[in-house]
């Protein structure tokens, strides 16, 4: 009977042993996971048969393999008040709980059980944080560039993932490269003209969020370009007469009205009046009041910058009636135009009849 006590004490000592002896193993990591910045994670590690004896240690690999330890066992070691360490009894898992959670703990969390001073066993898990794209300081923002010459957009963002750069026109237009998107950083225009001037739109996207926009101006100086609407015109003796010409130049020039080579200025026979109607566009009216006979001939509209000069000629020739709206002056409705239009005639007629008798 003492024998078989003693061997049945024998034996359970012996399962105790074996099962104290039993190494412990890392049975689950968690899988890699990309979170959006501001979200909560959890990082789970499970590990059999490790108990009291051996530490189950959470860090993070650092870029220089410098490890960050958070927690060993069930004790949190970093005072950080957005981590926390759970723990699951029944499944042995040890887990992380990171709140708001912030770019820079993206990384390798590395679970560890230490069974002695040279040996451990490892397991690693990898978090990504997603963030929105935005668009850094170092991108164009406006730029002016000479006619011919060569121009680079820049456009950079960050982000994680890394944000894709698309540039687009205002109104979809056709950009320089060809076609109405381009993608990349940079967009090059070899020699520009003067209508690739406007608005470009560099657009950064990777998925998260609603993505970055950037407005980027260019401006394109070139020489003056001048049109005349009428190039000839007519008006009769006493009667208002506007000249018009059409520049279009970058910088705004410098406009002036000419006739027999003498500049013109307002006075009561002159105004002169410049529109902008946009940058690059300006329109130029020359009113003639109360015409003479001295007053026909032919006037030039002429613009000067600092990359040229153009020039459009006017020709005003005198015409036997009226010529209405708006030659006779905004005093003048259509119908008073074509009623003094009618007096004009009759008072001809009636002076030839006149000089028929005689």
């Amino acid at each position: 009977m003492k024998n078989l006590r003693a061997g049945c004490v024998l034996f359970i000592a012996t399962i105790s042993l074996c099962n104290s002896q039993r190494a412990p193993v890392i049975t689950y990591i968690a899988d890699d996971q990309w979170i959006d910045q501001g979200s909560t994670v959890e990082i789970g590690c499970s590990v059999q048969y490790a108990g009291s004896e051996y530490p189950v240690i959470w860090s993070k690999i650092g870029k220089n393999n410098d490890n960050v330890f958070i927690s060993t066992g069930t004790s949190l070691v970093l005072k950080e008040s957005r981590f926390a360490l759970l723990y699951d009894g029944a499944s042995a898992t040890y887990i992380v709980l990171i709140k708001d959670v912030q770019e820079s703990d993206s990384g390798t969390y590395q679970c560890t059980v230490v069974l002695s001073v040279n040996n451990k066993i490892t397991a690693t898990t990898n978090l990504f944080v997603r963030r929105p794209p935005a668009i850094t300081d170092n991108s164009t923002q406006s730029i002016v560039a000479t006619e011919g010459g060569s121009v680079h957009m820049e456009c950079y963002a960050t982000g994680n993932p890394q944000p894709i750069i698309v540039w687009r026109r205002e109104n979809n237009a056709l950009l320089p490269t060809g076609g109405s998107s381009y993608n990349g950083n940079t967009i090059k225009i070899h020699s520009a003209h003067k209508e690739d001037r406007g608005t470009y739109y560099c657009f950064a996207d990777n998925g998260v969020g609603k993505g970055d926009r950037r407005n980027v101006n260019l401006e394109i100086e070139f020489s003056p370009v001048i049109t005349a609407p009428r190039e000839k015109v007519s008006q009769a003796v006493n009667f208002d007469m506007d000249l018009e010409c059409h520049i279009e130049a970058y910088p705004p020039p410098q406009i002036t009205w000419t006739k027999d080579q003498s500049i013109l200025s307002n006075s009561k026979k002159y105004k002169i009046s410049n529109f902008n109607t946009a940058d690059e566009f300006t329109d130029s009216t020359l009113r003639i009041t109360t015409l003479d006979r001295r007053q026909f001939g032919e006037y030039k509209c002429e613009a000067i910058n600092k990359l040229g000069r153009a020039e459009a000629t006017v020709y005003l020739e005198e015409a036997k009636n009226p010529v209405c709206p708006p030659a006779c002056g905004t005093a003048f409705s259509s119908a008073n135009c074509h009623k003094i239009s009618l007096a004009f005639i009759t008072l001809s007629f009636i002076l030839a009849i006149s000089s028929l008798k005689r």
